[in-house]
């Protein structure tokens, strides 16, 4: 399991993004472990505040949505996918980074946690008519060490930075006692050409050196954890 290398091409376009940021500062009292902090004056709309609605955003390509999972809300009676919701929205650069800045980075997060970020109206579920047909990449790191490749990744989903973007559903870091894993979800597992596509980019974006799987959203559902790779790079 590994972490990202220094000068990658997700770094270069994080040092650009960051050119654009409306806030770079974390407040020093931050939430409770596992709580994503809930719309403020900071990272609410500009609403009463003539300075910050003056400031000219810059639109992404789609609106994406991040979701949390919460592990002190399931129970082993409720269905999967019960516990998760919807946080937060946003469709420019500014609003990206308004919220980034005020939420827990996966090394913060409590051990059972997901965190999504996916296109808008797009629900990360295998249910979702939009997933059902998909698949996903998935990267594994050692425990706490997710943070930078969960930056990275965020970055070249919303910059666009994929040759098969329209094929990407959304990204999720999962915290778990054993280690940490990103996965990209896609729509056509099928479509092999795109997913390889995309496995390879995104590995090259992180400097990452491992072998990778995909695997089918059907394979999974049917086989749990004997589901094995469709895919590698």
């Amino acid at each position: 399991m590994v972490e990202v290398q220094d000068k990658s091409m997700a770094e270069e376009m994080e040092e650009k993004l960051r050119n654009l940021r409306v806030d770079d500062e974390e407040d020093d009292e931050g939430p409770e472990e596992g709580e994503i902090v809930e719309e403020s004056e900071e990272t609410g709309s500009s609403m009463g505040n003539p300075a910050k609605s003056l400031v000219t955003k810059h639109p992404l390509e789609h609106s994406w949505t991040f979701w949390f999972d919460n592990p002190s809300a399931r129970s082993k009676e409720s269905p999967w996918g019960t516990s998760i919701s919807s946080i937060y929205t946003f469709s420019t650069v500014e609003d990206f980074w308004s919220i980034y800045n005020n939420i827990h980075h996966p090394s913060k997060l409590a051990f059972g946690a997901d965190f999504h970020c996916f296109k808008n109206k797009i629900e990360p579920k295998w249910e979702d008519p939009v997933c059902a047909n998909g698949g996903k990449w998935t990267m594994n790191f050692s425990r706490g060490k997710s943070d930078t490749s969960w930056l990275y990744t965020l970055l070249a989903m919303i910059g666009e930075q994929f040759d098969y973007g329209d094929e990407i559903c959304g990204a999720v870091v999962s915290v778990r006692s054993k280690g940490d894993k990103i996965s990209i979800w896609t729509k056509n597992a099928a479509n092999e050409a795109a997913q390889v596509s995309i496995g390879k980019q995104w590995k090259d974006f992180l400097d990452y050196n491992e072998p990778m799987g995909f695997i089918f959203h059907e394979d999974a559902k049917k086989l749990d954890k004997n589901v094995k790779n469709k895919y590698t790079v």
